[in-house]
């Protein structure tokens, strides 16, 4: 199916403000591969909207009076065969960035995103790849790198040892170059491989390590203190 033929793709806003889902409904709707096919005004409605208009894409406020939008993440992306999330937020806390990407969003901008982004964001997210703002990278980059508050153990540090260790050594430098924000084709040129090699071992990746995308692979792999 050539690209010209391929479906828009599908997305719901979700955001208790009103003018906020007028604007993003008209900048979404300029696109002409982008369908807003649905809205919903709080994280709790989520479940239901998501199951009358099957999006591609929800894009996901946090802010909202009764489920927020990482409870909402959360749940949604538990669940069998789930919609991507790309999380737009006026707050860029260290928790919410980590807690939102740890439950599977595949995305996480500020609302001063321009719109041009915006829309670039919802096409990279509905393909499978991870998107962050800048802003969002760097606290990202500076938890991340931060010195561990104790000297003790740390189990999830741990954790991503143990699982990381379970790959081959190739997977292992395919989860490396995730982790160092490479996109397919710098992997693909890095480690000799066509893009495709590169797209099959990333898809063995998540199967193997039971994660939703690649920004959780590149969690993982921070964890473990590999990069």
């Amino acid at each position: 199916m050539s690209g010209a033929e391929r479906p828009p793709v599908g997305v719901l806003i979700v955001d208790d403000d009103a003018l906020v889902r007028a604007a993003l409904s008209m900048i979404l709707g300029g696109a002409p591969d982008i369908r807003v096919v649905g809205e919903a005004t709080d994280g709790a409605e989520v479940p239901a909207a998501v199951a009358a208009y099957a999006p591609d894409v929800v894009l996901m406020d946090i802010r909202m009076p009764r489920v927020d939008g990482l409870t909402a993440t959360e749940a949604l992306r538990a669940g069998p065969e789930p919609p991507e999330v790309l999380v737009l937020t006026t707050f860029d806390a260290d928790e919410q960035v980590l807690r939102a990407l740890r439950a599977g969003a595949g995305g996480f901008l500020l609302k001063d995103t321009p719109p041009a982004e915006i829309v670039a964001a919802v096409r990279r997210v509905a393909a499978g790849e991870a998107t962050l703002s800048p802003a969002v990278t760097r606290k990202l980059i500076t938890h991340v790198t931060a010195p561990a508050a104790t000297a003790g153990p740390d189990p999830r540090r741990e954790r991503a040892l143990r699982l990381l260790g379970g790959l081959t050594p190739r997977e292992r430098e395919v989860a490396v170059a995730l982790g160092q924000g490479r996109t397919n084709a710098e992997i693909s040129a890095e480690l000799f491989m066509s893009v495709p090699t590169v797209k099959a071992y990333v898809s063995r990746l998540l199967a193997r390590l039971e994660l939703n995308n690649r920004v959780q692979v590149a969690l993982l792999v921070h964890d473990a203190g590999l990069v």
